[in-house]
């Protein structure tokens, strides 16, 4: 193996010569040929579980135990490459766990890293920082640990970070997950911007739809292997590609549902006038909302203006929903109620819980894991348990991953993982915050329809949390959506 030959400029920024990659005996990249000019403009497409991230790994060096030969230029050596993905937020916040030291603190909370930190380090942020600040708009969150920021804040902050660090080559994978549409707006904008300059930058996409009209090439991946690649034009108009993106429809027939014949309340949540403050910064100001036991309801807006707070007001993992006005399912939260017994009649799939998922756990074991409300399995299951286990990772086309770890599924393999688990135990209120991030489009669809037969066959309400109100469930009734005021962010309903 020969993985790293210095070349001389003006050489190609990249060269992989027949490049296969192998995790823990799964073979994930298969005879890989690619070559990068320094004028080409390029972006890599696949579906879930292509291989792009694998990919990634490779040219960063992440990933040291390929085949084949990786070749950069002189440039990109000096340099560095810069990599920005959900896994790299992962693993900040992971650090910064380990180095928690809210215990010791007479305040009782460690931010950890703050976002300006993770910007500029310890230094000062200087004006082309403070220029990719105020463009991408996330000036009021410069004193905040990065663990305590939206998704799509965090997606923000690493890529000026990256920006910064001024890489001979700069990675973008799926850029605008996470982000509402005035963001995706900037950022399709600053994208832009960089791909007409002199910056090197490879962005990885799920879709083949809206890439950015600045790329010039494309090179698709499916299952590891290359289907197609060269100048945009060619490779759009390859029946193969067209065939590889083509909708594809889902088989629920199978999945092990049953209609609750329990009495409820008819009303399911109940806030009156909930407000929240962290120090000086009011996040959430005067929210008032009743969900009926027959709706099902979109819950929208812009990152940071406080949708996975309000969540965790409803499923109390937030102690600042003790003194509120809040009922749920009819009882009144403060009341004596055991939050364990609570935490049983929901499912959840978000991003926290995502980041925070223990590795090294079996795939059939973090879906049966639902039962118990457990990241990770710690107690024997029934035969049952794992019948409806099975049959559910079989209705969402994962059952050739029942034995696989959860931690070497693609992002998107494992946010359908978590839907099961959610959905295993048929909560009384599922919520999905953010569900469909990280997923091709064939996949939402996937989710969007196992979620719409799921409340049909079934009593489970829905709420539906996402940045923009874009592609949701046909069963949704309710539609709240925050709205940006002087004041802050207010909740109105577009019924």
């Amino acid at each position: 193996k020969d993985h790293d030959i210095k070349a001389v400029s003006p050489s190609p920024v990249l060269a992989l010569e027949n490049v296969s990659l192998t995790y823990r005996v799964n073979p994930i990249l298969k005879g890989l040929n690619w070559t990068i000019e320094p004028h080409q403009k390029w972006a890599v497409v696949g579906r879930n579980s292509a291989g792009k991230s694998s990919l990634a790994n490779v040219i960063t060096g992440s990933a040291k135990h390929f085949v084949g030969k990786r070749t950069l230029n002189e440039d990109t050596l000096k340099k560095g490459i810069a990599y920005v993905c959900f896994e790299q937020q992962r693993a900040l916040i992971e650090r910064d766990k380990k180095l928690d030291d809210s215990e010791f603190r007479p305040d009782a909370v460690d931010p950890g890293t703050t976002v300006k930190s993770a910007i500029a380090g310890a230094g000062d942020l200087d004006e082309s920082a403070l220029m990719w600040i105020r463009r991408l708009k996330i000036e009021h969150i410069l004193n905040r640990g990065i663990r305590f920021i939206s998704t799509g804040e965090a997606r923000k902050t690493l890529l000026i970070q990256a920006i910064q660090s001024k890489p001979g080559l700069l990675i973008l994978d799926t850029p605008t997950d996470g982000l509402d549409k005035d963001s995706q707006i900037t950022l399709h904008e600053a994208i832009e911007t960089l791909l007409h300059g002199d910056h090197s930058v490879v962005l990885l996409y799920r879709d083949i739809q809206n890439l950015p009209t600045a790329i010039t090439h494309i090179l698709v991946l499916d299952e590891g292997r290359i289907v197609s690649q060269g100048a945009k034009s060619d490779v759009l108009a390859d029946p193969a590609v067209q065939a590889l993106f083509a909708e594809q429809k889902l088989d629920l027939s199978s999945l092990p549902l049953k209609r609750a014949v329990a009495t409820r309340p008819d009303t399911t949540l109940d806030l009156r006038d909930v407000n929240l403050s962290y120090g000086d910064t009011g996040i959430l100001r005067g929210i008032h909302w009743r969900m009926r036991a027959d709706q099902h309801t979109l819950l929208a807006g812009p990152n940071g203006s406080g949708k996975t707070t309000l969540l965790s007001l409803i499923t109390g993992d937030n102690p600042k929903a003790y003194g509120q006005d809040i009922s749920v399912f009819g009882l009144k939260r403060g009341s004596g109620e055991s939050i364990w017994e609570l935490k049983k009649a929901f499912g959840v799939v978000d991003s926290a819980s995502h980041l925070n998922f223990p590795s090294r756990q079996r795939t059939l074991n973090v879906v049966i894991s639902g039962f118990f409300d457990s990241f990770g399995l710690y107690q024997t299951p029934s035969d049952a348990q794992k019948r409806e286990a099975k049959a559910w990772l079989k209705a969402l086309g994962l059952a050739t991953l029942i034995d696989s770890e959860f931690d070497t599924l693609s992002f998107g393999q494992q946010r359908l993982v978590l839907l099961a688990r959610a959905m295993i135990k048929q909560p009384k209120l599922l919520i999905l915050d953010e569900p469909t991030l990280g997923l091709d489009r064939v996949h939402t669809q996937w989710l969007l329809d196992a979620v719409d037969h799921i409340v049909e066959l079934t009593e489970t309400q829905v709420i539906f949390v996402s940045h923009s109100v874009g592609e949701y469930p046909k069963c949704i009734n309710q539609y709240l959506e925050f709205k940006p005021t002087e004041a802050g962010y207010e909740l109105l309903s577009r019924e």
